[in-house]
């Protein structure tokens, strides 16, 4: 029986991230709602969105350091400031994760004068079978999703407040 413990393949893992934004949600909501337009994230060089900003619609999303990914637009509520993605077919050269969901929640802080913004992912390991690779683990997984939804949000507080 106790075999069968070894045989169990990745468990589900997330990350969460939040930061506070100096600026009124809408202004924050413009910049991360505009699901055809990712500039606001350093690794992301290159977003195309031919279908817009409907659900079901694909950007791909080309990065600073190679590689292409497409994500798929699942939700989007700009009445409710949230926005969930999905990418099927992850390039773990780009993030150490498979079946990546993602959702961005804008929220007022200071009745209105300031935002939170919270991004939130559930993902599986790089490498989906038993004894992944060091680079391709849960916790590559949940150090890379994490470190780029913190880069991600960092950046986003910098290119809102400098009101570009």
């Amino acid at each position: 029986m106790p075999g069968l413990a070894l045989a169990h393949g990745p468990t589900r893992q997330k990350a969460s991230e939040t930061v506070e934004i100096d600026a009124a949600p809408e202004q924050v909501w413009a910049v991360v709602g505009a699901f055809g337009d990712m500039a606001w994230h350093p690794r992301v060089a290159m977003t195309d969105s031919p279908k817009g900003a409907e659900v079901g619609a694909i950007r791909t999303l080309g990065y600073t350091t190679g590689g292409t990914m497409e994500e798929e637009l699942s939700k989007l509520d700009p009445a409710k400031m949230t926005l969930s993605t999905f990418i099927g077919h992850v390039n773990v050269d780009v993030l150490p994760a498979t079946n990546y969901s993602s959702t961005i929640t804008v929220k007022p802080l200071d009745g209105g004068a300031r935002s939170e913004v919270t991004w939130r992912a559930a993902f599986y390991r790089g490498y989906p079978n038993n004894d992944p690779p060091a680079e391709l683990n849960d916790e590559a997984a949940v150090t890379g999703v994490s470190t780029f939804l913190r880069e991600g949000l960092d950046n986003l507080k910098t290119v809102v407040e400098a009101g570009s």
